[in-house]
């Protein structure tokens, strides 16, 4: 199979599995949790991935680490391995629902964190088994052993693999004032990504800032996400993860708890009733 074909098909796969996978559900409602997804390619030498390492701290995974965290016998080329990474876009009925909420997450979004989640990984496990299939060594790094946070010294707390950086490198989106990441389907997503040993094509990157997809950047006029923010975590500084990881643990947990049975870490009302929660705010109509 060629580089081509081989883009083709892992496209296909998750495009698919997306829109036939029975766990692809909120389960206590009766609706899908996500959307069709978006897809897109990073090569494992990009330079990026060794930029994130600099940046977050030495803990950080680069695409190679990963493979070598799976396959510890092996030495992989940075130039023969391929990021893959998926966007799920929330859909049309839990963005309205979440749309009116104001100090607690909304039902639908609350279960697309929990059972979405669930089907995220779920994917991320039978990619890698269709990749084994394919006779193509494969890593999903989020459920691979040792994947976890850490505590960095210029960050914060961060993993030591990042969905969201991943996607930039793949050129999937940017970052935005509160840390959520606008894709062309908006910022009321969820991503995933597997590190695969083949050589494809990637994906350019249609932005020139880490932020270039996010009003306030762009044009220096949209506050939304703050008045959004029932913790006053986002500020024209930015997001300030303490003090949102604060109101989660606090208050919404307790809430997800009694709605779901489950402590379920959601919250995502920065995500939607803002100008970037179905769409890229910045690019033309």
């Amino acid at each position: 199979m060629d580089r081509a074909d081989l883009k083709t098909n892992i496209i296909k796969f998750i495009e698919k599995y997306t829109a036939t996978s029975g766990e692809n559900h909120l389960h206590a409602i009766n609706e899908k949790a996500w959307a069709a997804p978006l897809v897109g390619f990073a090569s494992g030498a990009d330079p990026l991935f060794e930029k994130y390492r600099k940046m977050i701290g030495d803990f950080y995974w680069t695409p190679a680490d990963v493979m070598k965290q799976v396959y510890p016998d092996i030495s992989f080329d940075p130039a023969g391995l391929t990021v893959v990474c998926w966007v799920l876009p929330q859909t049309d009925e839990t963005v309205e629902e979440q749309r009116k909420a104001t100090l607690l997450p909304s039902r639908r979004w609350i279960f697309s964190r929990l059972h979405g989640e669930n089907f995220n990984n779920q994917l991320r496990e039978d990619i890698e088994k269709f990749f084994r299939e394919c006779g193509i060594k494969s890593a999903s790094p989020s459920i691979a052993e040792g994947w976890g946070y850490r505590q960095s010294a210029s960050a914060g707390i961060c993993s030591n693999w990042s969905e969201r950086h991943a996607a930039y490198a793949a050129g999937l989106g940017t970052f935005s004032l509160s840390d959520g990441f606008i894709t062309e389907a908006g910022i009321a997503v969820r991503i995933g990504s597997v590190i695969i040993q083949a050589e494809i094509e990637p994906d350019e990157r249609l932005y020139d800032h880490h932020m270039g997809n996010c009003l306030f950047h762009a044009k220096g006029k949209c506050s939304v996400c703050m008045k959004r923010c029932p913790a006053g975590a986002i500020t024209e500084e930015g997001h300030n993860k303490e003090v949102c990881m604060k109101y989660i643990r606090e208050i919404t947990v307790k809430y997800t708890e009694k709605v779901t049975g489950f402590k379920v870490n959601a919250c995502g009302l920065c995500q939607a009733g803002v100008p970037c929660e179905r769409r890229n705010p910045v690019k033309s109509k």
